[in-house]
């Protein structure tokens, strides 16, 4: 099962500095709440920025749903850095609120009164608002104001050349997506490795999803919390951030033009369940965009996507079409707790070296069954990761291997190219961090989600987070910037609102008819 890279550790050998200027981002979701814990039903902070047009801090789902993005970089002190400016920066804004540090919710609003996220007058900003309501409407407010992290990953340009060689392909752009869609069929093969070292929910608020149908047998703690005492991440699991469309649609990452045509198809197929939500209320009101499985591209969630730069609002399958994948998003974090920006530099370098791994490792193309068989892995470690002795799936539904042993064969191979990175540094850092997170394995209380749950079991959810908020505030508030400062970010905020309101003065045509153009493309 685990793929032999002997022949990829020589040709390393041979190439020293091969990774060498990988590029990053981060981009971070967190809800905004009161000092009391509850959710504010306060707009997003005017003195922030537009959540439109702001290069750095936008909004997701809702007004309370920050989201800071980070620049491309290759240097990770830099990003890590500019993202906590963007956290001090806003926690000055947000004056008396706090920054809620979990994945999951304490709770939502009665009657589903969670705001959607506005983005102005312009017809760009209204449908961005309207695919919101949409999800709000499919989905309810709960799963779409779960919180996480997303990396967006991407090898340097002078691995590409050189792997072209050896892999005989003439075609640069050809070589890229078809290697990244490799590394993509390894992630869903083995990213379950992730949640189960980095899942941080193993417990949620019965009032969260008191009206989500779930076969999920929940303990109940003294405090009337709901967990389970070896779930990693439940922001993965049924309650948590999916859709069902991939299930429809049955999307491989086999080749590029498949994978685009599915998400074109997803746009365009009509879905009974939202046919009957809906187009419009009864005052009229839209509701969603259009009834089809996927409003927009970005409906579709799964834990690794492909992305490319999206050029004069193009679609994002015609980006990669025309320019092939430019860098994959992997969004499967939940938000460390421990970190007061929700994500930390050994994460970091663990993902650099797994994803590393996911592309020099063989994985013949799969057919949507085996894709499906491999996600069940990933179900398993999200409810019971943690369980002694626990096994998962490999090869075929009959045949079952111990975590333990499945995670040390990796770890064998990581340990290699830890070896191979580490020669260009003085700090030895990736093996050190085999070392530590193959520790986690032997050792499931090391975990994220075991050290956190063992709070929240004694102290509850919103206690504990509190306290979490609140510590972290005082740290953005007391220290100074280091990358970015007050006078960069008070400009960025007024030149968004000024960038707004030229795009409203542009604009053309009557929202109606620009939904009705959106949805004949």
């Amino acid at each position: 099962m685990i793929p032999d890279i002997s022949d990829a550790i020589d040709w390393l050998k041979h190439n020293p500095n091969i990774f060498k200027n990988i590029s990053r981002g981060i981009e971070r979701e967190t809800l905004r709440i009161n000092e009391n814990g509850n959710m504010p039903k306060t707009d997003h902070p005017y003195s922030i920025g537009s959540a439109l047009t702001h290069k750095w801090i936008t909004t997701d789902f809702a007004e309370i749903l920050l989201e800071f993005v980070t620049p491309k970089s290759n240097n990770l002190n830099y990003s890590l850095s500019f993202l906590k400016d963007l956290h001090k920066f806003t926690s000055k804004q947000i004056k008396n609120e706090l920054l809620w540090p979990f994945s999951l919710p304490y709770f939502i609003h009665p009657n589903n009164s969670v705001k959607v996220a506005q983005y102005g007058k312009s017809n760009i900003g209204k449908i961005k608002t309207l695919y919101r309501t949409g999800l709000k409407n499919r989905y309810g407010d709960f799963m779409n104001i779960i919180s996480g992290v997303h990396y967006n990953f991407s090898l340097p340009i002078n691995f590409w050349k050189k792997w072209r060689k050896i892999k005989n392909v003439k075609n640069e752009k050809d070589i890229i997506s078809s290697e990244y869609l490799k590394l993509i069929r390894n992630y869903h093969k083995f990213g379950w490795i992730i949640p189960y070292l980095f899942g941080a929910s193993p417990a949620v608020c019965p009032s969260s999803i008191k009206n989500k149908n779930s076969d999920i047998k929940f303990k109940k703690s003294k405090n009337g919390l709901l967990y389970l005492p070896w779930s990693t991440s439940l922001r993965l699991s049924s309650i948590g951030y999916q859709n069902d469309s991939e299930k429809k649609l049955k999307i491989n990452f086999n080749c590029l033009h498949q994978y685009t045509n599915s998400l074109r198809n997803a746009t365009k197929t009509i879905s009974e369940k939202f046919k009957n939500i809906g187009l419009k209320d009864n005052l009229g009101n839209l509701k969603q965009i259009n009834t089809h499985l996927l409003q927009m591209e970005n409906e579709f969630y799964t834990q690794i996507r492909p992305k490319q730069k999206i050029k004069n609002n193009e679609f994002l399958s015609d980006a990669l079409e025309k320019r092939g994948i430019r860098y994959l998003e992997i969004r499967s974090l939940d938000l460390n707790p421990f970190s007061p920006i929700g994500i930390d530099k050994k994460q970091i370098l663990f993902l650099d070296l797994f994803l590393i791994w996911c592309v020099l490792a063989d994985a013949p193309k799969m057919n949507y069954s085996e894709l499906e068989f491999y996600n069940e892995n990933w179900k398993i470690i999200s409810l019971e990761g943690r369980k002694p002795n626990q096994k998962i799936n490999i090869n075929n539904k009959y045949e079952k291997e111990t975590l333990i042993n499945i995670s040390s064969k990796i770890f064998k191979n990581l340990y290699k190219i830890a070896e191979h990175l580490d020669q260009n540094s003085n700090n030895k850092y990736y093996k050190k961090i085999c070392k530590e997170f193959e520790m986690n394995f032997k050792y499931p209380e090391l975990t994220y989600s075991s050290k956190i749950l063992s709070e929240i079991l004694k102290n509850g959810i919103k206690k504990t987070g509190l306290n979490l908020a609140k510590k972290y505030k005082k740290e953005f508030i007391k220290e100074k910037m280091t990358i970015l400062n007050d006078e960069i970010l008070f400009k960025e905020s007024i030149f968004s609102h000024q960038k707004q309101k030229k795009i409203e003065k542009k604009e053309k045509l009557n929202f109606n008819e620009y939904l009705k153009k959106y949805n004949s493309y």
